[in-house]
């Protein structure tokens, strides 16, 4: 969450422009999703392996509320809240976790990773007049 967050902010204090600052932050968080996706389905195992070798429970409270917002909201969900609350590495790990087609995981997250940097983008623009912003 922070790095999609610097990452306008960082983009803006450099000079960039709008489109370059929005394209980089897009590309920071779809790099992400690509790698999570790519491996998510192995590390997934290997967590489970390892809860059920400890003797913990497969499910845990915060288990159950993701599943129920996942059967609520669905894949679009995840993906809405996964650049201010779960972060681009646990949105993907959620998503893939409750076995979500990878294609589905890639395309929900695009959407939402153009939105919210669009609107971070957009305030940091407006907002880069403030001293925070200056060297």
């Amino acid at each position: 969450m922070i790095k999609f967050f610097a990452g306008p902010v960082a983009g803006v204090s450099i000079g960039l422009n709008f489109a370059q600052t929005l394209g980089l932050t897009v590309a920071g968080m779809m790099t992400t999703v690509l790698i999570i996706s790519s491996v998510g389905r192995a590390w997934a195992l290997h967590q489970r392996r390892r809860r059920q070798q400890k003797g913990k429970p497969v499910f845990t409270k915060r288990s159950r509320n993701i599943v129920r917002f996942f059967r609520r909201f669905g894949m679009p969900g995840i993906a809405f809240l996964t650049p201010i609350l779960f972060s681009p590495i646990g949105g993907t790990v959620i998503a893939t976790q409750l076995h979500v087609p990878r294609l589905r995981i890639f395309l929900h997250m695009l959407w939402s990773a153009m939105f919210w940097g669009a609107a971070i983008t957009t305030l940091t623009v407006h907002f880069s007049h403030l001293p925070i912003f200056h060297h």
